[in-house]
């Protein structure tokens, strides 16, 4: 593929992983207790990746995306956008 087909993404939103993660459980209108029993993860464990009190992490993120049926990227990343000014 040709380089000109891709442009740099920018921030967009100020949403952090914890609150991606809340965000997209709580439209699934699943809760904390929920996404625990699909995940294996506990309950409070949840709770603090929702505050932002652990760190997500690579294997968890992949976890909890399988579970919200999304890409890890969507949780990790979700406040970026592609920005039309800088393409390079």
């Amino acid at each position: 593929m040709n380089k000109k087909m891709f442009r740099r993404a920018r921030k967009r939103v100020d949403v952090s992983v914890g609150q991606s993660v809340r965000i997209i459980r709580e439209l699934q209108e699943m809760s904390q207790n929920d996404l625990a029993r699909m995940t294996g993860i506990p309950q409070s464990t949840i709770s603090a990746v929702e505050n932002d009190r652990v760190n997500l992490g690579v294997e968890r993120a992949k976890v909890i995306a399988r579970a919200l049926k999304c890409h890890p990227a969507v949780l990790v990343f979700s406040g970026w956008e592609v920005d039309k000014d800088t393409a390079a």
